[in-house]
């Protein structure tokens, strides 16, 4: 198959494009900054030449947006909503005036459009939408809207001979670097791992192969279509998610952090603490409805495999290589 990825130099679209590439599949990625091949340039927001591309392939999945991970001020978010709700439109656009259009498009999206909620978790079918909690930043309402906005570009498309799945997906846990894991690996590995805030807030996840098996799946399956969680079945308390990825890396501690000090962090790793703060209990509903079996569905197993990973790929050090350690 030819498959195209909008966005497709970052974390998820380098996992996707390693995977579909070695599994024999043609894999065209549209960038801003094109370095090799098999990239295309585009600029996310015009129609162009780019749009052969998509004329005449199988599959597009759309991942283009600006990074989450930066802090939240006002020209951040506007970036944020603008780069996601242009993509998605002049996506639709291509796909569209196609003389030979897709079977299907996977549109990227979040699964931070579910509220902040600790008391059930949140499928397709009865999840709670965000963005009126009581007692949560107003701001986190903008990132509901940016989702909304994202996922309603899509519907709006007129593209009849394509059908159109929105990728609601929660964080895509991989070896590679720069990736979250990346990230939670370092507090982990310098002693600052424990929780934050008290850990009851929940943390969804998915393991980079089973998202790879999960957009695989949902090509092949011509009758699913609209909002899909992309998420393993086991989410749980952030305390109890980072102590499951401490006992990975031999870390027996970890510093809990304050309210006050996940802002300091988040100041300093140029973040924000919603990703660390709100309560993403999200649950793959239509995944497991339709049959698809998780390779990995609990962290614990999930965490072993993904250290082993980075260990094995990337020659991380163990923790008691570093001149701190815990315990």
């Amino acid at each position: 198959m030819k498959i195209v990825i909008p966005g497709g130099t970052g974390q998820v679209g380098t996992v996707l494009k390693r995977a579909l590439t070695a599994a024999g599949h043609e894999v065209v990625v549209l960038t801003r900054h094109p370095r090799g091949a098999g990239e295309v340039h585009w600029d996310g927001r015009t129609p162009g030449p780019w749009t052969a591309e998509i004329d005449g392939s199988d599959v597009v999945v759309n991942l283009a947006g600006r990074s989450v991970s930066c802090r939240y001020t006002p020209e951040n978010l506007r970036a944020m909503m603008d780069s996601r709700v242009d993509s998605a439109r002049v996506v639709g656009e291509a796909v569209a005036g196609a003389a030979a259009p897709p079977r299907v498009w996977l549109q990227m999206s979040t699964a931070t459009l579910y509220a902040h909620r600790f008391d059930a978790a949140n499928d397709e079918a009865n999840g709670v939408i965000g963005g009126g909690e009581p007692g949560v930043p107003d701001y986190w309402a903008y990132s509901v809207d940016i989702a909304r906005n994202w996922e309603r570009e899509q519907e709006r498309a007129a593209t009849p001979h394509t059908r159109k799945v929105a990728l609601r997906s929660a964080m895509v846990m991989s070896p590679d670097a720069g990736g979250v894991l990346d990230v939670l690996s370092w507090l982990v590995r310098h002693g600052l791992g424990g929780p934050v805030a008290g850990g009851a807030q929940y943390v969804s996840w998915i393991h980079d192969r089973d998202f790879v098996r999960a957009v695989e799946f949902l090509v092949r399956r011509d009758d699913i279509a609209g909002p899909v969680n992309l998420a393993a079945p086991g989410p749980l308390p952030q305390r109890a998610f980072m102590r499951a990825l401490r006992a990975a890396w031999g870390a027996p501690v970890g510093l809990p952090a304050t309210k006050w000090m996940a802002e300091l962090g988040a100041l300093a790793l140029r973040s924000d603490t919603e990703l660390l703060l709100k309560s993403r209990r999200v649950v793959p509903g239509r995944l497991l409805e339709a049959g698809f079996s998780f390779e990995h569905d609990q962290w614990a197993g999930a965490a072993t495999d993904l250290v082993r990973r980075v260990r094995a790929e990337r020659g991380s050090p163990r923790v008691r290589d570093l001149p701190f350690r815990t315990g």
